[in-house]
């Protein structure tokens, strides 16, 4: 059973815009949300996928230990996320991925309200092409290796501000909204990445693992978000045919924010750091998964095991803390689908569509026997 892990939180930032400034958001800096893990899918095929990621923090670090210092009291993010994923040819597959936050917030120290910044609305869309180089299926191994390229366009406000009041004149005046509250970078990012899964047939047991490089853009602002990279190791196992477990163990790199000489003389930001920006960190996750006939429900949790994150002698910054994701997704056969390109029968898993035969046999996957496509 092919597992969806969260990304990564995803991840992207780049499908689920998950685009969190590195100085102020706890969190998984990944915007493959809810597709931390992605084959491809059969030609023909269309996988429909919406997942819920609840992300919240309170914890501080300078570097590598936890400290009382800190710029704001908390951040928290409701999102859902959506993809849209479509086989064009049996080793072809489009997605395309969004999501819409319900808020994001930074609560200011003491919860002072004008240093409290929340936003709601669309994340970005992410096209996320992706290649199967290598697909072997036999009795007892099934091996893949995929290859994607793919690109984050920004629909989400990046420069949004808030009103302020001056509480002598009564002037009204605008401050910036930090990055981590935005709804996007503003910019255009490039996503790399790859894909292995291996497993046995017989014992339900699979490995794989998945690489993920993301080229952050400039935006208007003069900004550049810092680079992202992560390196995931899945294992997994299915168990009555219906339920999954997967662990997960990943690495996380974030470069520093980079901001033009610019944009420093005309917008010096007033509402974050760009020397606290960027981070090293481990993440154990957990993963339970649920398959009813096309459907998969799963819920996931990311629980950092270490945490590096580049401060200043002023500036701490936040760390991730609790993060947690629940999933549904679909998947079904468009109806051309029913006869192969000779005109024959072709058989299937009922559990893993992906799984298809010319003639009898077992999946490749969970070893349960193939059932006729009609």
């Amino acid at each position: 059973m092919k597992i969806f892990l969260t990304f990564l939180l995803c991840v992207t930032q780049f499908f689920c815009s998950k685009i969190y400034a590195q100085c102020c958001a706890g969190g998984s800096g990944s915007p493959i949300a809810g597709g931390a893990s992605q084959g491809v899918l059969l030609e023909n095929q269309i996988d429909l996928n919406t997942n819920f990621q609840f992300i919240s923090t309170n914890k501080f670090y300078k570097k590598n230990k936890p400290d009382t210092a800190r710029t704001f009291d908390g951040f928290n993010s409701d999102y859902e996320y959506f993809k849209l994923g479509y086989g064009v040819t049996k080793d072809l597959t489009l997605s395309l991925e969004s999501g819409y936050y319900f808020n994001k917030k930074e609560t200011g120290i003491n919860k002072e309200p004008d240093a409290t910044y929340e936003s709601k609305g669309k994340g970005d869309l992410i096209i996320f092409p992706r290649y199967d180089v290598i697909n072997r299926t036999s009795e007892k191994y099934k091996t893949e290796v995929t290859l994607g390229l793919g690109y984050k366009l920004p629909l989400g406000s990046f420069n949004d501000s808030s009103v302020r009041v001056e509480p002598f004149s009564k002037e009204i005046y605008y401050v910036p909204k930090p990055q981590a509250v935005q709804l996007s970078s503003g910019a255009t990012d490039i996503i790399y990445y790859s894909f292995f899964f291996w497993g046995l047939s017989e014992s339900n047991f699979r490995l794989f693992a998945n690489a993920t490089y993301i080229n952050k853009g400039w935006n208007p602002n003069g900004e550049k978000l810092g680079d992202f990279a992560s390196v995931g190791l899945f294992a997994g196992k299915s168990f009555f045919n219906f339920l999954g477990v997967t662990l997960q163990a990943r690495y996380e790199w974030v470069d520093r924010m980079t901001t033009s000489p610019k944009a420093l003389i005309y917008l010096k930001p007033s509402t974050y750091f760009p020397e606290a920006t960027g981070y090293k960190k481990i993440f154990i996750t957990p993963q339970l998964s649920f398959t009813w006939n096309n459907f998969t429900i799963y819920a996931a949790t990311d629980l950092p095991v270490y945490q590096y994150l580049n401060t200043s002698d002023y500036y701490t910054q936040a760390a991730s803390q609790h993060q947690t994701t629940f999933g549904l997704s679909f998947r079904f056969f468009a109806p051309r689908f029913a006869k192969d390109s000779e005109g024959g029968s072709k058989y299937y898993c009922p559990m893993h569509l992906e799984e298809t035969s010319d003639k009898q046999g077992t999946c490749g996957k969970c070893g349960m026997d193939l059932e006729k496509l009609k």
